[in-house]
C-alpha cells in the first residue's frame, strides 16, 4: 500500500505484553512517546496511586486507550462461563470492575475472553457466557461503552469456549440480538491455534469484529514457546510472518475494514520470549508490519 498505514487503522501495543518487565509507568511512557503507536491497551492497575499516575500519563498522549480484562480473569483463574454460579458471579464481579477502572483511564470499553468448558457441558457453559456478556453490556452502555470477547484456542493453551469461528459468530449473533455494545476482537496469533486461515476467521466473524490483533504462535508440539505465547516474528517454528500478515491484510481489505473515517485499532502482540530484550521485539515487530504493509496490494 502506498497510503500510510495510520490512514486506515489506529496501530497500538498490548503494555503487558510489550513490557512484561518494565515498570507499568515507565512502559506507558515509551510507548507514549513513540510517535508509531496511535493506541495503546492497558490492564488493571495495582492500587489507585498508579492508578491516578496512569490516567494522568495517558491523557497527555493523545493515544487511543483501550483495556483489557483478560489478565483480571486468567491471574486468578476466574471462569464467565462456570458452571457453578458463584465461580461465574464472581469473574462478572471483577469484569464490572473492569469497566469501571477503563472508564476511568479514559477507554470506551473492556475486552475479555470465555473461560475453560468441557464438550458434554458446552450448551451450558454457552448459557452462562452469555448470561455474563449480557449482563456487562448492560452496565457499559450506562456509560456509553462497549464490551468485546476476544477468540482464543478452544483446545491447545488457553482451551476456553470461544473458541472457534463459527461459534463466536454464533455468539455474537446471539448477543447483538439484545446489545448493539458489543463485539469480538480478533488475532492473527490466534488463528493457527484454531486449525483456521485469515481469509476463514474474517469472513465468519465479519459483522461481529470490533478490534483487531496480530502477532505471532508456535504449534508444533515440543518446541519452545508452544501454544498461546505470542512470540516474536521470526521465532524458531513459529507459524505466523510476514507472508502470514500480508494475507491477514488483504483479507481486511477485501473485507471493508481498510476505513479511512473510522479507523479500528489494529494492536501487536508479540511478547519477548526468555531473555529477549523487550524493545529490540518491539522494533521488529514494527518492521514486519511495515514490510507487509508495503506489500499489501493496492
Amino acid at each position: 500500500m502506498n497510503s500510510s498505514i495510520h490512514r486506515y487503522f489506529q496501530i497500538g501495543t498490548i503494555r503487558w505484553m510489550s513490557f512484561p518487565r518494565m515498570d507499568v509507568l515507565e512502559s506507558i511512557r515509551r510507548i507514549a512517546a513513540d510517535d508509531y503507536f496511535d493506541a495503546i491497551e492497558i490492564t488493571q492497575c495495582r492500587d489507585k496511586e498508579e492508578r491516578d499516575a496512569v490516567k494522568k500519563l495517558l491523557g497527555q498522549s493523545h493515544l487511543k486507550v483501550c483495556y483489557g480484562a483478560q489478565p483480571r480473569l486468567l491471574g486468578p483463574g476466574l471462569n464467565p462461563n462456570d458452571l457453578d454460579e458463584e465461580g461465574r458471579a464472581a469473574a462478572e464481579a471483577t469484569l464490572l470492575e473492569a469497566i469501571d477502572e477503563a472508564q476511568y483511564l479514559g477507554a470506551r470499553g473492556i475486552a475479555f475472553l470465555a473461560g475453560k468448558w468441557q464438550e458434554e457441558t458446552r450448551e451450558q457453559a454457552y448459557a452462562q457466557l452469555l448470561k455474563t456478556t449480557r449482563n456487562l453490556c448492560g452496565y457499559a452502555a450506562k456509560k456509553d461503552m462497549s464490551v468485546e470477547l476476544e477468540v482464543f484456542d478452544y483446545d491447545m493453551d488457553k482451551a476456553v469456549l470461544i473458541g472457534p469461528a463459527p461459534l463466536a459468530a454464533r455468539f455474537a449473533a446471539d448477543m447483538r440480538t439484545t446489545h448493539p455494545n458489543f463485539g469480538l476482537l480478533v488475532d492473527l496469533s490466534h488463528f493457527p491455534t484454531t486449525y483456521e486461515t485469515s481469509r476463514f476467521v474474517i469472513r465468519t466473524l465479519r459483522p461481529y469484529i470490533t478490534h483487531l490483533h496480530f502477532g505471532n504462535a508456535v504449534v508444533k508440539k515440543g518446541c519452545a514457546a508452544y501454544g498461546d505465547k505470542h512470540p516474536r516474528f521470526g521465532f524458531p517454528e513459529s507459524a505466523n510472518d510476514t507472508p502470514q500478515l500480508v494475507d491477514y491484510l488483504t483479507v481486511l481489505k477485501e473485507e471493508g475494514f481498510f476505513n479511512a473515517a473510522d479507523p479500528m485499532v489494529l494492536s501487536m502482540e508479540v511478547t519477548p520470549f526468555g531473555d529477549e530484550e523487550e524493545e529490540i521485539v518491539l522494533a521488529g515487530t514494527k518492521r514486519v508490519l511495515n514490510r507487509a504493509w508495503a506489500l499489501v496490494e493496492e
